[in-house]
């Protein structure tokens, strides 16, 4: 396309020359541009990401396809000095020129060391490293799970280690990839298999050491929250001493080093036996000393009065056992004469009013129907009476009646 003067050419057109001659241009086909991000935003459906560039003088507007941005090991944030490779064009619609990003570095600064912040941020603020989540790793296990690699050097060092420590422990090795594209998903599932049918006390999940992209399965987001929700207590072993992965904050322990982790997951039998042989002498010495101090004991007592003369511990309580009796004898002697007394007060008593020392002396009680009578208006004539005496009773028929 050519522009004639004195020719008016529309928006679209002038655009689109432009464009033109931006594209033409092979040293902005593919350049390298460094600059802070601003502005920056995600589209979440599109998976597009649409950001500024600057520097302290000037801006450029950029935007990185999502085909390119899948590729990300970091996530962009606005003040984040990077480094993009990509090529300048026009955006026609509305006369903008901007860079389209293909890849895009940290400045100064590996993309993987940022991804490894920006995770290692997130789910410290999330609690996942938190040492109150952390579990206790049992002091002595009887069956060890073991996570690593089938050919390396760390999964023998751990075997030999713990065949030398704690041979009475069963070692349980579910073999994964320890790097490449499939090694964090395979790793994932060892630990939720172990920790679900293992039946294990304590995991040990690592490999020996590497660079960053090498133990880079070790720092997966989905790895992390599986050994956080991992009922069995997980040995972090991955790398040498120098090397952390989020798998190590995660872990409830975190070892050095592969040889490190199988000794801090086991005890030193040598030491337990040699323990085991002191605790048997001190308890075998205070019980040596425990007997010897209760028979002392009870050859002192067996010396004292209350032993060797038992008798004049009884005679004092015979003498009171026999006064006791004397007075129980006495009380109970004085309570019947008491009593007897008494009762012949009461008899006598009533003696004196019984109706038969009255019947005795010649008085007579009439009855009719079982009822003492008091007055003859009680009695009518030719009514059925009787007669009550000292020594029987008389039936009669009233015949007359005399009201005094």
């Amino acid at each position: 396309m050519s522009l004639t003067q004195n020719v008016a050419v529309s928006v679209s057109q002038l655009n689109l020359f432009v464009k033109s001659l931006l594209d033409a241009d092979l040293r902005l086909s593919d350049i390298l541009v460094c600059g802070e991000i601003s502005n920056f935003s995600g589209h979440y459906k599109s998976g597009h990401l649409y950001f500024t560039l600057k520097d302290e003088v000037s801006a450029i507007k950029a935007v990185m396809f999502s085909r390119n941005a899948s590729s990300l090991r970091f996530r962009p944030e606005n003040g984040m000095k990077v480094q993009v490779r990509g090529r300048v064009s026009v955006y026609e619609r509305d006369g903008v020129y901007q860079i389209y990003v293909e890849s895009m570095q940290p400045d100064g600064i590996g993309a993987l060391t940022v991804a490894y912040e920006q995770l290692k941020n997130k789910l410290e603020k999330e609690g996942l490293f938190s040492p109150v989540h952390k579990k206790r790793i049992p002091a002595y296990p009887t069956r060890i799970g073991v996570v690593t690699s089938p050919t390396g050097a760390a999964v023998q060092d751990i075997i030999n280690i713990i065949n030398r420590r704690w041979p009475i422990a069963v070692i349980v090795l579910y073999p994964v990839s320890v790097q490449g594209d499939s090694a964090a998903s395979e790793i994932r599932n060892a630990i939720s298999e172990l920790d679900k049918f293992g039946n294990c006390d304590v995991l040990i999940v690592g490999r020996g050491g590497g660079s960053i992209e090498d133990l880079w399965s070790f720092n997966d987001e989905l790895l992390i929250r599986t050994i956080f929700h991992c009922k069995t207590p997980v040995v972090s072993a991955v790398g040498h001493e120098t090397d952390f992965t989020l798998c190590d904050f995660v872990s409830d322990l975190r070892a050095p080093t592969p040889s490190a982790a199988a000794e801090l997951a086991t005890p030193d039998i040598a030491v337990e036996e040699q323990r085991l042989m002191n605790l048997n002498y001190s308890i075998h010495h205070l019980i040596n000393n425990k007997i010897e101090f209760e028979r002392e004991y009870l050859n002192g007592l067996l010396q004292t009065r209350s032993f060797s003369s038992p008798k004049q511990f009884f005679d004092p309580e015979k003498q009171t056992v026999d006064m006791l009796s004397y007075r129980l004898v006495n009380a109970y002697k004085h309570c019947i004469a008491k009593n007897t007394s008494r009762f012949g007060t009461l008899v006598s008593k009533l003696d004196v009013l019984s109706p038969l020392k009255v019947l005795s002396r010649g008085y007579a009680v009439v009855y009719k129907d079982s009822n003492i009578m008091n007055s003859v208006k009680d009695i009518t004539l030719n009514e059925n009476i009787s007669i009550g005496m000292k020594d029987g009773y008389i039936d009669c028929t009233v015949d007359s009646i005399t009201i005094d």
